[in-house]
């Protein structure tokens, strides 16, 4: 097959390249997407339904290499690892927009691999990325049921942007990623500077707009080089199962599903689904027992999606017993652990996180070895864990996964919102989710604002999250504030939004449905936003404003200003002076070029004897001052006296004492220490000295 290209503009001249054709040719399908320089190729393949699978596998792979910018990776390998951050948000952004886009009992192994290939610096691969992993399934035989579009949206001086640049997106006062299909939104995430409600909404319907172009390209680029969709194995249960498993469970879900402890709920829901696996194994003895199994789950699961989803439609009764507008009950509290920083606990229902924070030093600032243009250093980060104790299971415990790193982000943009710029310090949040009923990543937001003022982090406002759901049918949407674990599970939306009562800060989409009018997100942000302010009254309650001084606990921080010419005397000799100094005092001191000096010290008094001793080698001479100083030379025209470490000054022969001294000697030696006042400091820096003067202001203080 030959290379087809298009091109089209998607905002005031800025413009997308795909092209398909030339490269990847064994793949199902395969593009380049192209912004400026940046390039990203995108493949989609895939493999035969895994033994016994009983959900959609597909898998989303995003690298970037460093081959892209012309650089070695750093390090002793030089050759890339293990996903990062950047890398890993990328795979779940483009993995959330295209799952709910294939058909239900689709269980083939489907792989989209997406490659960095060339990066500007400029232009962000990550929305081509996106953009690609739609158009090699449109252009493969694979049951997409696309195409979507991506785009990055940032508002500048009243302007909405298209796919802003790196530079352009710091100037802008929201970053929104949209994902959709025409006049339907499916996912979006980004931050914003506590904008109103109403811009969000507003940049929802102008990336709607360059969503409409793109999906015409993709439909134009399957009609020229598209492959035949072939009909989809779907792995369905057989009609005689679901009939029975439905004739089981008639009078026995309802009651079951009633309960409002999650508990108690899953351990009655499981009781009897292996009464009716049991059940239907005696009745069907000649069946493969394995999949009996997986279908008798697979209905059973259908059949408590379709009871908790027509209790809330049609009764408005949730799992847990409230009404769709309702919060659990929240409690929040600070102060809990000793030793800390500061720490926050709060509680949402079953749903509930311990956040702790800790104070650093420029040294710790998290490091990013950036390939794309982001971050190369950020002072603000918040980690993010979730414990197999707190869903109350065992299993194997490993490192952070996707699921770790994507809340954590969402809930370090949408706090990092309210963290001063010119705070010095470090700060790193650790949340520790101890149980999890839905929206942890919310609880999160919650408990390190509690956090941060708990550790006197001078925040700008407190912030809160929280998430709502949503369930449809053909004829009703009933929106869901502050879901479950269960309504996220059997619902179609998971929507969480934070903010301050300014604005919001951060947001994220997740969908099942293939899309929904904007509209009516637009009615979820409402609804988030009244939940929002009540959070606020419970954090606010709890700690009304951040602790006046930094916590006790805390490493103690100063900045002072000493002339640049003086950086050499505070270093000293193949660093010896500062290292003297820090040894003795246990503090870190960082120097910068134009002569700002950071102390970093475990107290204040650690801190106070470094800022002395910094003062000591660093301080300048002042007219009129009497100092103690030490002679260091003796000439026939006077002597040098050091007055300060490394300053020294001149004692003239004349002014050593209120008679006529004949020899310098008489008066002084080498290595004599004499008390000298400053007389003159001329415009070369050299200093005029006076023991005359000295011993008659000592005079007049006795």
């Amino acid at each position: 097959m030959s290379e087809t290209k298009i091109s089209f503009e998607i905002d005031n001249g800025r413009s997308i390249e795909i092209s398909t054709g030339k490269m990847a040719k064994l793949a199902n399908g395969s593009c380049l997407v192209r912004q400026g320089d940046t390039i990203v190729l995108a493949a989609a393949c895939s493999g035969p339904a895994r033994k016994g699978a009983d959900f959609f596998p597909l898998q989303v792979d995003y690298r970037e290499r460093y081959s892209a910018v012309g650089r070695f990776p750093g390090g002793y390998i030089k050759r890339e690892g293990r996903p990062n951050d950047k890398e890993i948000l990328t795979c779940r952004v483009t993995d959330r927009p295209i799952r709910p886009l294939f058909p239900d009992g689709y269980y083939d192994e489907v792989l989209i691999q997406a490659l960095l290939m060339s990066a500007d610096g400029e232009n962000e691969p990550d929305v081509l990325c996106m953009l690609g992993a739609s158009v090699a399934l449109c252009l493969s035989d694979l049951p997409f049921q696309g195409p979507i579009g991506a785009v990055r949206i940032a508002y500048i001086d009243g302007k909405f942007v298209a796919n802003p640049t790196n530079s352009e997106i710091k100037k802008s006062s929201i970053e929104l990623i949209y994902a959709g299909i025409a006049d339907k939104v499916i996912m979006i995430e980004g931050e914003a500077h506590e904008c109103p409600d109403q811009l969000l909404k507003d940049a929802m319907v102008f990336a709607n707009e360059i969503i409409k172009k793109q999906i015409a390209v993709q439909l134009d680029l399957m009609a020229k080089a598209g492959k035949q969709k072939k009909a989809p194995a779907l792995q369905l249960v057989p009609e005689n199962i679901k009939t029975a498993v439905v004739n089981f469970s008639k009078d026995k879900l309802e009651k079951v599903s009633s309960i409002h402890g999650k508990e108690e709920r899953n351990a009655a829901l499981d009781a009897l689904c292996k009464e009716a696996i049991q059940i239907l194994a005696y009745e069907n003895p000649k069946d493969n027992q394995e999949e009996l199994e997986i279908n008798v789950k697979r209905t059973f699961d259908d059949l408590v999606k379709k009871s908790v989803r027509d209790a809330i439609l049609n009764k408005g009764l949730r799992p847990d017993g409230r009404s769709v507008k309702d919060l659990r009950p929240i409690s929040a509290e600070v102060a809990v652990l000793p030793i800390v920083h500061g720490s926050g606990l709060f509680s949402r229902g079953e749903t509930q996180a311990l956040v702790l924070t800790t104070l650093g030093g420029p040294k710790d600032t998290q490091e990013n070895d950036a390939i794309t243009g982001g971050e190369n250093e950020k002072k603000f980060y918040l980690h993010y864990n979730f414990p197999n104790f707190s869903v109350g299971e065992a299993g194997r415990i490993t490192g952070p996964g996707r699921r770790e790193i994507g809340h954590g982000n969402l809930a370090e943009r949408s706090v990092a919102q309210v963290i001063p710029e010119d705070f010095p310090y470090t700060v790193r949040c650790v949340s520790e989710v101890l149980a999890s009923n839905g929206s942890t990543s919310m609880a999160s937001v919650c408990g390190a604002i509690l956090s941060l003022m708990d550790a006197g982090v001078p925040i700008k406002a407190p912030v809160a999250g929280i998430s709502c759901g949503l369930v449809t049918d053909e004829n009703k949407s009933v929106i869901l504030t502050d879901i479950l674990g269960a309504e996220d599970h059997f619902g179609d939306m998971d929507f969480k939004v934070c903010g301050t009562r300014a604005g919001i800060t951060g947001f994220q989409l997740d969908l099942k449905l293939p899309g929904i009018p904007i509209d009516l997100l637009c009615a979820a942000m409402d609804q988030n936003l009244v939940a929002r302010n009540q959070i606020l009254d419970i954090i606010e309650a709890c700690m009304p404003a951040p602790r006046p001084e930094i916590s006790k606990n805390a490493p103690q921080m100063d900045t002072m200003k000493i002339n640049p010419a003086k950086i050499g005397a505070l270093i000293g000799p193949g660093g010896k002076k500062i290292k003297e100094i820090t040894e003795a005092t246990g503090a870190s001191i960082d120097i910068e070029d134009d002569g700002t000096v950071k102390i970093f010290a475990k107290d204040r008094a650690a801190l106070d004897y470094a800022r002395e001793r910094i003062e000591g080698v660093t301080a300048e001479a002042e007219i009129g001052k009497v100092y103690r100083g030490k002679v260091v030379n003796v000439r026939d025209f006077g002597a040098f006296v050091e007055i300060m470490p490394g300053q020294e000054g001149l004692l003239h022969i004349s002014e050593m004492a209120n008679y006529r001294v004949a020899q310098v000697t008489d008066i002084c030696k080498e290595g004599d220490f004499v008390s000298v006042k400053v007389i003159d400091i001329d415009n070369s820096g050299k200093i005029r000295l006076s023991r005359k003067a000295a011993l008659e202001e000592m005079d007049k203080k006795k």
